[in-house]
């Protein structure tokens, strides 16, 4: 039952007629020599995490210590349920105003899961919990999505890098990405295949993404990122479910992001010292927080 990349995921899945879900949950009771029930039960928990982070976002008055987030989830499901027009979209609003949430309990030191990190946590949340609501799906379907997406973040980080430290945002919020577009096509009904043409579509979409945190905080721009990666975690999937096809495969796609994020400079990979942190902008923010001088 072990596998290495998606392909063999894939493999494995449709051999046994079985969902990604399962085929992960049977790969976990293996390797962690855990029951089942104990496994699922601590998934179940994460999602509870996950659902308080959302309705924290969207309730309270979140704003981190700084001043750089906070607020944004609230007015974008305002804006999604008083204005006549949405050019996006009802659903991907929804998504995009939980990622947005959770992403911003994150910056203010609030409690979630690291999906596959911190930066990137509100991306899978937003999704798996607005296509809930869409599908009407019961709690084991949202329990057994993140099941899916831990499946290939698990052959992201064993094959590429899932840190932007180490390849860039695309290792990030591109993974979250990658992770939620693939649930949430388990979620809909989609095969394991279209899963995996999820992930490389939503994946290939996100190749060069850089990591260029303002003040070398993980706000901005983290949170709108979130945001984004959760619109096209939604799309991608939806793509996938139409029966669009990558041209690259999937592990090739994440092979490239790995050699992406090798190639790109040090300033690009969670340093702070370029792209909008290095904007005039971004150093005025940074003196403004920590009252030093930095480099220009």
């Amino acid at each position: 039952m072990k596998f290495r990349n998606v392909a063999e995921l894939v493999e494995i899945a449709e051999t046994d007629g079985l969902k990604i879900s399962e085929v992960m949950i049977q790969q976990e009771v293996e390797l962690m020599n855990r029951p089942r029930e104990e496994i699922f039960a601590e998934m179940e928990r994460n999602l509870e995490v996950m659902e308080q982070a959302i309705q924290r976002g969207l309730t309270e008055d979140i704003h981190s210590r700084s001043g750089l987030t906070g607020g944004d989830a609230k007015k974008i499901q305002q804006y999604k349920q008083t204005s006549p027009v949405l050019l996006s979209g009802e659903t991907v609003l929804d998504a995009v105003s939980k990622a947005t949430a959770v992403s911003e309990v994150n910056a203010a030191m609030g409690t979630i899961v690291a999906t596959p990190t911190a930066g990137a946590c509100g991306i899978l949340p937003g999704t798996i919990f607005t296509a809930a609501e869409k599908l009407k799906s019961d709690r084991e379907t949202m329990v057994r999505a993140l099941f899916v997406a831990g499946a290939i973040g698990f052959c992201i980080a064993n094959n590429a890098c899932i840190s932007g430290a180490a390849g860039g945002c695309q290792a990030e919020v591109g993974s979250a990405t990658a992770m939620a577009a693939a649930a949430v096509v388990e979620m809909a009904g989609g095969t394991p295949s279209q899963s995996a043409e999820a992930v490389a579509i939503a994946l290939k979409n996100m190749l060069g993404l850089v990591c260029d945190p303002v003040a070398g905080l993980v706000e901005a721009p983290c949170v709108k990122r979130n945001a984004m990666g959760a619109a096209i975690a939604m799309v991608a999937a939806d793509m996938a479910m139409a029966g669009v096809k990558s041209v690259i495969p999937t592990d090739e796609v994440i092979e490239a992001m790995y050699k992406i994020g090798q190639s790109m400079p040090a300033a690009l990979r969670e340093t702070a010292l370029g792209g909008l942190a290095a904007t005039p902008t971004g150093r005025a923010l940074e003196r403004q927080i920590f009252g030093n001088d930095v480099k220009k």
